[in-house]
């Protein structure tokens, strides 16, 4: 039993090194039913008279006429499922389409209209074909899954999310392709256009591992694919996948004063992750390679919309896949989860250069969203998503040169209308205010150069000083009514926070606050900016909501992911008050792969390296790299680890036990709008 407590801390690591959409792959909350609250309200505030106004206002504003994507999502449809609603294996729901019922008709006054329409855009899904050899799948999950016909079968590109989905969407095709291509299921390649899992995590979903290497299948990749797709997000991942839970509004009703679109889609599928290696990397613009008797023509587009993806061309049928540097959104310079900001005077550039290469493209495929035909439509299309990232670039840095601080900035630009008017350009995803903050932190970084907001009090301390500044609570909170009955929601949630911060414990306050939220959720036109407002509204009103992480669906991912990754993770677990002086030195050896690492504590930090052969160290673990990845899971028990032949431990197990003793259990859901 002595053993016990030198693997639990391993099972802590985890929940940091998964990307974000494993923590916002989670199952949301029950469409709710008239019978239990007739109002569909459940403690929600209603639509305001401002709310309602400012909708009407977006209907005078933009081109609803215009239904030419609505004929454009449903152009070449084959067929839909009847009900899609995809289970894993213990039971749970990984994906479902029918609780997306309730968007169609005009858009309810507790949803931006433009949003809705994009809702509705979304809905659309099934099996479609682009052009005769190309199809689609839309709206299995995130992202597309597109299907190329190649001599001997199917060439997939990016096949979605997650095992289930994936399967089930390839499933759904080849049983509506058999009468045209009889007997054909086989796949021949396998393309990934970028490392987000939305567009590899299915992939073990479709063959083996054993049926890749076995069939000699390419697997084709931009360079630098597998190190972006194992690491993203490790260092920051507890952080960002607690903020994942907002922008993609996890924990939200699907309903009209919930969660109603993602922008990009519907929103993460969630189920279980795989990856597989690729067997040629792509890294130059304008490679050009066979695949099973289809020309691919690449364009290279490194630190755009992810830092490893290209798009590429098909002479053949004239067609340009867009990979997701477009899309039928304003796509994020800035993630609201949090990440490390994106070029967009680079990204901008590569829209271009794929509108010059490729300027013969008749058709429009990505993988997000529904495609597009004609060639002039496409030069339209690739020249407005091309000016929308430059405008926000240029505008905002000619503002920041002038000596404009972000939140002016942000104030400052509007696109103009000739991009503004084109739905393709509309802040679902991304918006202007968020991307134009986006552009400042690329160049100048986080702080706007007054020295008042150089070392500013914490946020607590911060929020008292207001409250008492406004006269006390009651006062405060008066203020704020009256703000939030005339509709400056903006101005009483930054009066209500304060307020919140300084005594988490009105209750009054709190709703207040959670009234606000809706109302600035109810009129945002992004699907991550309502998210993230209902679902401040919801932990206001039940409290930070105590969240667990299914690691076990990762393990495909993590077999697949450099020890070196964890070790560099680890070091962000130390907690350095307690390693003060402390001169450890553990080696961990897979022995199955031959590879040893020597971690050692130093000044309060930890280093690992790895060596070639035993060095001098306090303690040794040795164990094989699969019994690694199941003691991180949890696959691996008490049985398993102390009996197994493939693990040991030699020298002190008593430092190895103060070792790992060290490192602290991530926080996985850390409150955001209520005081710490």
């Amino acid at each position: 039993m002595k053993h016990l407590p030198l693997f639990r801390p391993l099972a802590l690591l985890l929940p940091a090194l998964l990307p974000t959409l494993l923590i916002t792959a989670c199952q949301p909350a029950d469409t709710p039913t008239a019978a239990t609250d007739p109002s569909g309200l459940y403690g929600r505030s209603a639509p305001s008279a401002q709310t309602l106004s400012a909708q009407q206002q977006v209907l005078q504003q933009l081109p609803f006429s215009d239904t030419r994507d609505f004929d454009d999502a449903r152009r070449g449809l084959i067929a839909a499922p009847d009900a899609l609603n995809i289970s894993g294996q213990n039971g749970n729901s990984v994906w479902n389409m029918p609780q997306y019922d309730f968007v169609q008709g005009d858009a309810p006054a507790s949803v931006n209209p433009s949003l809705w329409r994009q809702a509705q855009l979304n809905n659309i899904h099934g099996l479609f074909e682009v052009t005769p050899g190309i199809y689609q799948l839309r709206g299995f999950d995130l992202a597309n899954m597109t299907l190329i016909r190649g001599q001997s079968g199917w060439i997939v590109v990016d096949p979605l999310t997650a095992k289930e989905t994936a399967r089930v969407a390839f499933d759904f095709a080849l049983q509506h392709l058999s009468a045209r291509y009889p007997g054909e299921q086989r796949i021949s390649a396998i393309v990934f256009t970028h490392s987000h899992i939305d567009h590899f995590g299915g992939t073990l979903g479709l063959l083996s591992q054993q049926d890749i290497q076995q069939q000699n299948i390419p697997v084709i990749a931009p360079v630098g694919f597998m190190e972006e797709a194992t690491s993203e997000n490790m260092l920051a991942g507890t952080a960002m996948s607690r903020r994942a839970v907002y922008m993609y509004g996890k924990n939200l009703r699907r309903d009209a004063f919930g969660h109603v679109d993602g922008g990009l889609g519907k929103g993460p599928a969630f189920g279980e992750f795989s990856i597989t290696s690729p067997t040629q990397l792509v890294g130059t613009t304008g490679e050009s390679l066979t695949v099973d008797g289809i020309e691919f023509v690449f364009q290279f587009t490194p630190e755009s919309e992810a830092p490893a993806e290209f798009t590429f061309y098909l002479p053949q049928f004239r067609a340009f896949c867009g990979g997701e540097i477009v899309s039928r959104n304003m796509h994020n310079l800035y993630t609201l989860r949090g990440a490390k900001v994106r070029d967009a005077l680079k990204w901008s550039a590569y829209i271009e250069e794929a509108r010059l290469m490729f300027a013969d493209a008749d058709i429009y495929f990505g993988t997000h969203h529904w495609p597009m035909w004609g060639q002039d439509n496409v030069q339209t299309f690739l020249k407005q998503q091309r000016d929308v990232y430059k405008y926000l670039h240029d505008q905002t840095v000619r503002y920041m040169n002038q000596g404009m601080t972000p939140g002016a900035i942000a104030e400052a630009v509007q696109l103009p209308d000739s991009l503004a008017q084109v739905f393709s350009n509309r802040g679902y995803y991304g918006t202007v205010k968020h991307n134009v903050r986006a552009v400042y932190q690329h160049y100048l970084g986080w702080y706007d150069a007054n020295p008042a907001h150089l070392d500013p009090l914490p946020d607590t301390q911060r929020a008292a000083g207001y409250v008492r500044l406004a006269g006390g609570e009651d006062a405060l909170l008066s203020v704020a009514q009256r703000e939030y009955e005339q509709g400056n929601y903006r101005w009483a949630a930054e009066l209500l926070n304060h307020l919140v911060f300084a005594n988490a414990e009105r209750t009054d306050a709190r709703e207040l606050l959670a009234s606000t939220y809706d109302q600035l959720g109810y009129q945002a036109e992004s699907g991550p900016w309502r998210n993230v407002y209902l679902s401040a509204a919801l932990e206001l009103r039940e409290g930070t909501p105590a969240t667990g992480i299914n690691i076990a669906t990762m393990k495909d991912v993590l077999e697949q992911t450099p020890p070196e990754n964890f070790f560099t993770t680890l070091a962000v677990r130390l907690k350095a008050e307690d390693a003060a002086g402390k001169n450890t030195r553990v080696q961990i050896v897979f022995s199955d792969l031959n590879k040893r690492y020597l971690l050692w504590l130093e000044n309060s930090v930890l280093h690992h390296q790895e060596v070639e052969k035993p060095v001098a160290s306090d303690a040794t673990l040795t164990l094989t790299h699969p019994l690694f990845i199941r003691l991180l899971i949890g696959e691996a028990g008490l049985k398993d680890t102390l009996f197994s032949d493939d693990l040991n431990v030699d020298g002190s197990r008593l430092d190895l036990v103060r070792f790992f003793a060290l490192f602290e259990k991530p926080v996985t859901s850390f409150p955001i709008v209520l005081p710490q």
